[in-house]
C-alpha cells in the first residue's frame, strides 16, 4: 500500500501525540433502532459509525469521540433483520453483564484486524496512534509480522516519519504503518481506551 502525507491537525503531529485520560463511551443499554431496553444476559451488536468533521460528539471526553467514532448499540433482532447505522466503523457481538456477574473480557481477533485494516488510510494523529497500538497487539497475537521499516519524509514541511511494513497471516500484501514514537506510558494510555472500547483487555 503506498503511504498518506501525513497532515497536522488540532491536536499536533503524530511525534507529539498525547494521550490524556478520557471518559469511556458505555454500553447505551438499548437498541439504537428500536428504543428497546437490552435486558441483562441479552446478546446484542455493540458498533461504532465514524462521526462527521463537524459533528458535535466529536468534542466529547470519551475515546471514542476524540477518534471520531460513536458507540450505538443495536438489538440482536433489528441486527438479523438486516438494520445497520449509517457510517458503519466496525462492529462486535456483546452481551448486556447481569448484576454482579464477572465481566467477560474478549473480543474476536477478526474485530481487531478489522479496525486495523479500515485505519489504514488514516492521517488523523489520535488515530494514527490507536492503529499502531492495535498492530502491536495484532503482533503480540501473532496475527501481523513485522517485515521491516523506513524512513520518509512527508508533507510540505517534510515531516520524518518511521514507516513500517506488516504482513497480515496468510496474507502476501503487507500493510504501512506509521510509527508514532510513543513513550511506554502512551502506549499503556491508548491500550487502555482500547480495552475499554472494545470491553476488552489485552
Amino acid at each position: 500500500m503506498t503511504s498518506q502525507p501525513l497532515r497536522r491537525e488540532g491536536d499536533g503531529d503524530v511525534s507529539s501525540f498525547n494521550a490524556p485520560t478520557y471518559d469511556i463511551d458505555k454500553p447505551t443499554g438499548q437498541c439504537t433502532f428500536t428504543g428497546r431496553v437490552l435486558e441483562p444476559g441479552e446478546s446484542y451488536i455493540a458498533t461504532l459509525v465514524d462521526l462527521p468533521e463537524d459533528a458535535p460528539e466529536r468534542e466529547g471526553p470519551s475515546a471514542a469521540a476524540r477518534l471520531g467514532l460513536l458507540r450505538l448499540d443495536v438489538a440482536m433482532e433489528a441486527w438479523q433483520q438486516g438494520k445497520r447505522p449509517d457510517n458503519l466503523f466496525g462492529h462486535w457481538k456483546s452481551t448486556v453483564p447481569t448484576p454482579n456477574a464477572k465481566k467477560k473480557l474478549f473480543v474476536d481477533d477478526d474485530v481487531l484486524m478489522n479496525m486495523f485494516v479500515r485505519l489504514a488510510d488514516t492521517d488523523q494523529p489520535r488515530r494514527l496512534a490507536f492503529r499502531f497500538v492495535v498492530a502491536l497487539i495484532l503482533m503480540r497475537k501473532k496475527l501481523l509480522k513485522y517485515e521491516s521499516s523506513r524512513q520518509e519524509s512527508q508533507g510540505d514541511d517534510k515531516v520524518k516519519v518511521e514507516i513500517w511494513s506488516m504482513t497480515p497471516k496468510g496474507a502476501t500484501e503487507p500493510y504501512e504503518v506509521i510509527n508514532p514514537n510513543l513513550d511506554e506510558e502512551q502506549i499503556q494510555e491508548v491500550t487502555e481506551q482500547l480495552s475499554e472500547i472494545l470491553e476488552s483487555e489485552w
